[in-house]
């Protein structure tokens, strides 16, 4: 065991081995036991679902509520599917995580960005399967990816573990972490990046999400303002009845490298929505990403 990968505490130990052996089901029967457990949650009106209820109601005013109910109920499946199919991806090794690829959709332009030599910033909203989109890019050049530490502390070293099973350098949200960022940009690297993830306070700047104002990252903007870096958004697109995935690559929308941190962020949440637009239920609705006081798009205060 290296010093970049602590041992881990029985406990975790323990889920470590759980998740070995529930690896070995097939992905449809994961994605089946997923749907249950989502199902399940919407019945009980779990927290999951009234988050996902009300950032619904925020985002989809345009439809009646018999349709964002329906796409509540569907984001909650997807939810449960996401978690279990964790099993699938960090259970096994990377090679047979990856086999559950079936299709890639712009990969020629991570290719193209990579052959620049300019670096690459790979944006990966919470959509589809983000975990298999890290094994995914570390399998096509060395990554690194930015993180927040886990609210519980015993579960970090399993973290990376589990995503540094390919060359991934795993780097946290802070100081250190962005100036090994910008390195690795200089040099021509590829980095990966949550963009859709919650702000610090004062670390971001208000710019519109699906029409409703959000806290978003400046981080990513200023990132690619100083190094030149090419900009991407990807994502993996869960299949349905456990088919496995099918990989996204998108252009960056234009403005997202302007100095107005308001007209890069915007930019950037653009990006988010073109991604969530192809699969939308599988966004993660149950994250609180907007603010209590957030109103739909033209409502009052």
């Amino acid at each position: 065991m290296t010093m970049d990968t602590p041992s881990l505490a029985w406990p975790v130990r323990l889920l470590r081995g759980g998740l070995g052996l529930a690896g070995r089901l097939p992905l449809p029967f994961l994605h089946a036991a997923g749907a249950l457990l989502g199902a399940v949650l919407w019945l009980l009106h779990a927290r999951p679902r009234q988050v996902a209820e009300r950032n619904l109601l925020l985002v989809s005013t345009q439809d009646e509520g018999k349709t964002r109910h329906a796409l509540a109920r569907a984001a909650l499946i997807e939810t449960g599917k996401a978690l279990a199919e964790t099993a699938k991806i960090w259970g096994n090794p990377p090679g047979r995580a990856l086999a559950l690829v079936q299709e890639t959709m712009g990969a020629e332009l991570l290719d193209e960005a990579l052959a620049s030599g300019r670096g690459v910033i790979i944006a990966a909203p919470h959509l589809g399967c983000w975990e298999l989109l890290n094994y995914w890019l570390a399998a096509r050049t060395p990554l690194a990816i930015l993180y927040r530490a886990p609210r519980t502390s015993t579960l970090e070293p399993l973290l990376r573990q589990v995503r540094g099973a390919l060359p991934v350098e795993q780097v946290r949200a802070e100081g250190s972490g962005v100036r090994a960022l910008y390195r690795r940009l200089a040099a021509g690297g590829a980095i990966g990046i949550l963009p859709d993830q919650k702000p610090r306070q004062g670390e971001g700047v208000p710019a519109p999400l699906f029409g409703v104002p959000a806290s978003t990252m400046v981080l990513l903007p200023r990132l690619a303002q100083r190094t030149g870096a090419r900009v991407l958004f990807a994502f993996a697109e869960r299949l349905p009845r456990g088919r496995g995935y099918r990989i996204h690559v998108l252009p960056a929308p234009e403005g997202l490298c302007d100095a107005d941190p308001v007209i890069a962020c915007t930019a950037l949440n653009r990006g988010v929505e073109a991604c969530v637009q192809r699969a939308f239920t599988q966004y993660q609705w149950t994250y609180k990403r907007w603010p209590k006081d957030a109103h739909p798009p033209d409502a009052g205060p």
